[in-house]
């Protein structure tokens, strides 16, 4: 197991398994090799193992020259690279390094798993795409027990994905609406961010919300809040209040409460990050009243707003007939119609132990990356927000995050930094980005000097208004702060 991360947290390093005694008493190995780069550094670093591996002769040569195209120019990329410049830049000593490139050429098999921390930068793309070079050099990709894994923050945003709310259809998908419903959906939509933008320019006259709080997943609270407050009519669709209801408000706000699925009269289906559709029978609404179902609250207003004929709104009601048209509709969705009591289905296409891709050559490709520049300087730190314990999205359950025996009010850094500052543990700093700027409290983490992390969504307010241009994802990580005693 090898895990990168700017923190070294106590979770990934042992973990007490409650189910086995010795783990529970002893604790049970998680990291092999735990290497922390610069917040920013996963290019360099992800390149400094691919140059490891080719050093190294591990390259599966074979799956190289028959599934891949693009190998020349990433080898070109790679001679090109130098040592100490990729050291420097990911900040991981060469020892490290090595020691990364010994476990990953020793093994037969590897399974290649991310969150936020890769995605949330300016260089996202890339870091997806360096991430990938250094899979497909391996061969591990189309084959069983390989592979890559996204992990997302959160199954719904998968799902709803899946079923169409996304930017842009997939061909399949857009041909199916047609031949079907004769819908026609061509060209592109919104990304959450433009929507943002085009809320605060005043080009949004409606919006109809079902959960989230985009007020506090946004970067820059202030803003989020005046683009939000500038929209007409706002409908919320929601199970429970959050921030956004008040401070996300438009100028006439309704808001509908739903059941939770877990109160739902049918059953529902929900997707995992791993691509599994199960079935959740549902259960007894927690409070008494006449709460609907978001299905229900859909289908009741798609009825009365829109012209009859092209669907029947009422037998909608129905998840059992809205699974059977997903099952025509939705690309890998065939079997939801065939979904009872505890079975599930994996999405089709999505998981594949043979080296074909759905690409116009059917070939993986390789891309070079080149290693962003870091946009700290001296005396500057670069910040990244995660989330905690007790946290669901932007839902905070608990002040207190167990797993790094914080507060929520703190900024995290090292000791050489806090030292640096005159600042101890649990001294309040004013920490300072082009956004705003943030009272906190020391802790003193385990993190590469340089380096700061703060949570999400409060430190939101720090996060300038900026997005990888590529992926249109906002770049809560790498942001550039100084740091002063309060």
């Amino acid at each position: 197991m090898i895990i990168i991360n700017p923190l070294r947290e106590v979770g990934l390093v042992r973990f007490r398994v409650p189910s086995l005694w010795k783990s529970l008493l002893f604790g049970s190995q998680i990291a092999d090799v735990y290497l922390q780069p610069h917040i920013g550094g996963d290019v360099a670093l992800l390149k400094a193992l691919l140059k490891g591996v080719v050093e190294t002769g591990a390259i599966d040569a074979e799956f190289v020259r028959d599934h891949t195209m693009g190998w020349d120019a990433v080898l070109a990329d790679l001679a090109a690279a130098h040592w100490d410049d990729l050291v420097r830049a990911s900040g991981v000593p060469r020892s490290e390094i090595d020691a990364a490139v010994r476990v990953l050429a020793a093994s037969k098999r590897g399974i290649f798993l991310w969150a936020m921390g890769l995605t949330h930068h300016m260089f996202g793309v890339d870091n997806i795409f360096a991430l990938c070079n250094l899979a497909l050099a391996r061969g591990w990709l189309g084959r069983k027990g390989c592979g890559l894994v996204p992990i997302r923050g959160h199954s719904n945003v998968q799902g709803v994905g899946s079923m169409g709310v996304s930017p842009q259809l997939r061909e399949a998908f857009a041909k199916n609406l047609e031949a079907l419903y004769g819908i026609t959906a061509t060209g592109g939509g919104q990304d959450t961010y433009s929507s943002m933008t085009a809320a605060h320019e005043g080009r949004i006259i409606v919006a109809f919300l079902l959960g989230g709080n985009l007020f506090a997943s946004n970067p820059d609270r202030a803003w989020s809040a005046s683009a939000l407050r500038k929209i007409p009519t706002t409908v919320y669709v929601t199970t429970k209040l959050n921030e956004g209801h008040v401070h996300g408000r438009g100028q006439v706000t309704l808001i509908l409460p739903v059941l939770a699925r877990d109160e739902e009269g049918q059953a529902t289906t929900q997707e995992s990050m791993f691509n599994y559709v199960r079935l959740s029978e549902g259960g007894v609404p927690a409070i008494k009243g006449d709460l609907r179902s978001e299905v229900e609250v859909i289908a009741s207003l798609a009825e009365r707003i829109l012209p009859p004929g092209r669907f029947d709104w009422s037998a909608m009601r129905s998840h059992k007939k809205l699974r059977e048209e997903i099952a025509r509709a939705v690309p890998g969705f065939s079997a939801i119609d065939r979904i009872e009591g505890d079975g599930e289905l994996q999405i089709e296409g999505r998981t594949f132990h043979e080296p074909l891709f759905r690409t116009s050559d059917g070939k993986a490709h390789f891309h070079p990356t080149p290693v962003p520049e870091r946009e700290a300087k001296d005396g500057e730190f670069l910040l990244m927000t995660i989330r905690s314990e007790g946290q669901f999205n932007t839902v905070v359950y608990e002040e207190e995050d167990v797993y790094r025996g914080n507060r929520r009010d703190v900024v995290m850094m090292s000791k050489e930094d806090a030292d640096a500052l005159g600042a101890g543990e649990e001294d309040r700093v004013i920490v300072e980005t082009d956004a705003g700027s943030m009272t906190l409290h020391v802790s003193l983490a385990e993190i590469r000097p340089g380096n700061i992390a703060a949570y999400y969504p409060e430190a939101n307010a720090l996060v300038p208004r900026r997005v990888d241009p590529r992926s249109k994802t906002p770049a809560f990580k790498s942001v550039v702060a100084r740091v002063r005693k309060a």
